[in-house]
């Protein structure tokens, strides 16, 4: 390979010079301190138990409702209130605004919740940065123009009509499998919001505010704006209209029958709660499940809901300086998985104690029990693993793909359990390939575009489509199992070819962006038989080459996830990036270029003398563009893992099936 050039000056780096006359020793020293540092660092965060866990940081409307959920439950107490109001304090932004991600632009419907949390906590409507914010929020369209989640909440203490809210019907419980808006052809963090949220909308409730929302309105005697009716022959048109007659049947619905489906939403509700007391293992579903259940009598002292409020308080993490943040999610068995995989790949023996307690806490993870997917799949037993500590009914192919290769680089002294325990899970991610040869995350086959044509559906992904960076770590896991020529996986790579983008690069679904969807299918492709060679490769390397950064690192911003937008690739340089960028690399056979040179010299010059790297951008997705997440795992385990195959171009990941 030839030197890349630096950036539009057209000069070349001395590491990108020796990496031209192949001498990569020049940039290996720096790699094996990075590396030994950063093993370290990473061995010293390890819990008793064998799990690892990094901060799960999103945006402050998580620690907004969590105030409102107090304030309408009774429950809101001055410590709590202090500390998430100076957490929702050193978020916002010089221009009154808060953000959803690190950098972004300001965020209507965030500032709004945020704006009501730190009311709540007693800031005043005359406060300069009150003020800053109420006026922003004004030029933005006010309340009127926030999403329906947010007017959902505002409607809780009466600060909205429900009247000018979607109609959601509990009765959407006995829709069945077939029919097209049934609650299963939602993704599953869709359909465990929605249910509790039927209960919400059926029961309209009301808990006086202690304070008016006029200065967020553009005009407080009109506070909704009458909107136009969209064409009937458009979706838009036809789901108002489809709107207007479930408004209408709210005035007909048998009661007999509307008590029914409440009961059997709260049937469904408590059924999928888990043993920490949480819904799903994240926070907005937990949170309207608490809220719809005591609507219908559980009061707080219902074992239910005690379980339910400790798990909430569980994502509490309280920071040094007294403030409170608020998680969406906790992550250890992903976090643990690619901790292992990173330790491992780094060149820590694979018998070595930590990497053993590690490989003992994942078995002990794995889901034996059906949950929601097996509607789909009755006859396909259980054996997948799940993201959080518990979250038994929706273990996904992404965290089960991961797991299964960090056990195969661990040397655990009952090899058997291993075998047991992998087999299970590779049946397991087989049965969950979708029809056209990918794999979403959660479900089978979750495609529907109906329910992405609701009117309620205003925020976030609300289906579970198959999806290229889930799909490339199923088939690397099926790959070194020894499953390269088997028919399934043999469809996931023609998927995955057929989804490339004109530009060589790959979509991210679940990270940022086209950086992470490229750092994913490449070394899946290569561990499935594809040659360094081939035209799909070639054409990601150059990709990668061409929107590397002057300072020889990757970035990309969230905002690559809009239409018809030109950051595709381009943002700051952040470790995590950065390491995904020469994962692909390196599996493409370019241990020795300019770029893989550049890439491992800026993760070498900027780790912190403890062997960590400062990451806060959000490099993590949760739903394109609308949720972001910053792992505070990815900066450590990533760089780990892409410097490891950096000095060790042959990684074991153990013997196949």
């Amino acid at each position: 390979m030839t030197a890349t050039t630096d950036g539009s000056t057209g000069a070349t780096t001395p590491l990108a010079a020796a990496a031209t006359e192949h001498e990569p020793h020049r940039t290996g020293g720096a790699a094996a301190e990075a590396v030994r540092r950063a093993t370290d660092f990473l061995l010293a965060r390890q819990d008793a138990e064998g799990w690892w866990k990094g901060d799960l940081e999103t945006n402050v409307t998580m620690d907004a409702e969590d105030l409102m959920l107090r304030q309408f439950l009774g429950i809101r107490d001055e410590k709590t209130t202090r500390a998430a109001a100076l957490f929702i304090r050193g978020e916002q932004r010089e221009d009154g605004t808060w953000a959803t991600f690190y950098g972004g632009p300001g965020d209507l419907s965030t500032t709004v919740e945020a704006y009501v949390a730190l009311r709540l906590a007693g800031d005043e409507p005359e406060a300069p940065h009150m003020a800053k914010a109420a006026a922003w929020v004004r030029e933005q369209g006010g309340i009127a123009a926030s999403r329906v989640f947010t007017r959902i909440w505002l409607a809780l203490f009466g600060w909205w009509s429900y009247d000018d809210l979607p109609e959601l019907p509990p009765e959407l419980i006995y829709f069945p499998q077939w029919f097209p808006l049934n609650i299963y052809r939602f993704g599953c963090w869709a359909r465990q919001t929605i249910v509790p949220l039927t209960i919400v909308s059926a029961k309209r409730p009301v808990r006086p505010a202690p304070f008016g929302l006029d200065e967020l309105h553009t005009d407080p005697a009109v506070p909704v704006p009458p909107q136009p009716l969209a064409p009937a022959a458009s979706w838009d048109g036809v789901f108002q209209r489809l709107d207007k007659v479930v408004r209408a049947y709210r005035k007909v619905a048998p009661r007999r029958v509307r008590k029914a489906a409440m009961r059997s939403a709260a049937r469904w509700i408590v059924e999928r709660q888990e043993n920490d007391g949480c819904w799903g293992g994240i926070q907005p579903p937990a949170v309207y499940s608490v809220i719809a259940l005591h609507l219908l009598g559980y009061d707080l002292d219902h074992p239910v809901l005690r379980a339910g409020l400790e798990a909430l308080d569980n994502f509490a993490v309280w920071r040094e300086d007294g403030a409170r943040m608020i998680e969406a999610c906790q992550s250890p068995v992903w976090d643990t998985c690619l901790a292992t995989i990173a330790l491992a790949d780094a060149g820590l023996p694979a018998d070595h104690p930590q990497l053993v307690k590690a490989a003992d806490w994942m078995l002990g993870e794995q889901v034996v029990r059906p949950g929601d997917w097996s509607l789909s799949r009755p006859q396909l037993p259980p054996g997948g693993w799940a993201f959080e500590f518990h979250n038994d009914n929706y273990p996904d192919t992404d965290d089960t793909a991961e797991v299964i290769l960090a056990l195969r680089r661990v040397e655990h002294p009952d090899p058997g359990r291993v075998d047991a325990a992998v087999s299970r899970g590779v049946r397991w991610s087989l049965g969950m390939q979708s029809r056209n040869g990918g794999w979403g995350a959660f479900d089978v086959d979750n495609t529907s575009v109906m329910p992405t044509r609701l009117p309620f559906c205003d925020f976030g992904e609300v289906i579970d489509p198959p999806s290229s960076d889930v799909t490339a770590h199923m088939v690397e896991m099926l790959a070194h199992e020894g499953k390269s020529e088997d028919p399934r996986t043999r469809r996931g790579v023609r998927w995955l070819l057929s989804e490339q983008e004109p530009s060589g690069a790959w979509f991210g679904r679940w990270g940022v962006n086209y950086v992470y969807g490229t750092g994913s299918v490449v070394p899946a492709l290569v561990a499935a038989g594809l040659a360094p060679g081939h035209p799909a490769i070639r054409r990601a390397v150059a990709w990668l080459e061409k929107v590397q950064n002057k300072d020889g690192g990757w970035g990309e911003d969230l905002r690559s996830y809009q239409p018809g937008t030109a950051w595709h690739g381009v943002g700051e340089s952040t470790a995590s990036q950065t390491a995904w960028a020469l994962l692909a690399l390196l599996a493409a056979g370019e241990r020795e270029s300019a770029a893989t040179a550049r890439g491992v010299e800026f993760l070498a010059s900027t780790q912190a003398e403890d062997g960590s790297w400062d990451e806060p951008y959000f490099t993590g997705t949760g739903f394109p563009w609308d949720f972001s997440i910053n792992y505070h795992l990815y900066r450590q385990v990533f760089p780990l893992t892409a410097l490891g195959r950096y000095l060790h171009p042959e990684p074991s990941a153990g013997k196949g099936s």
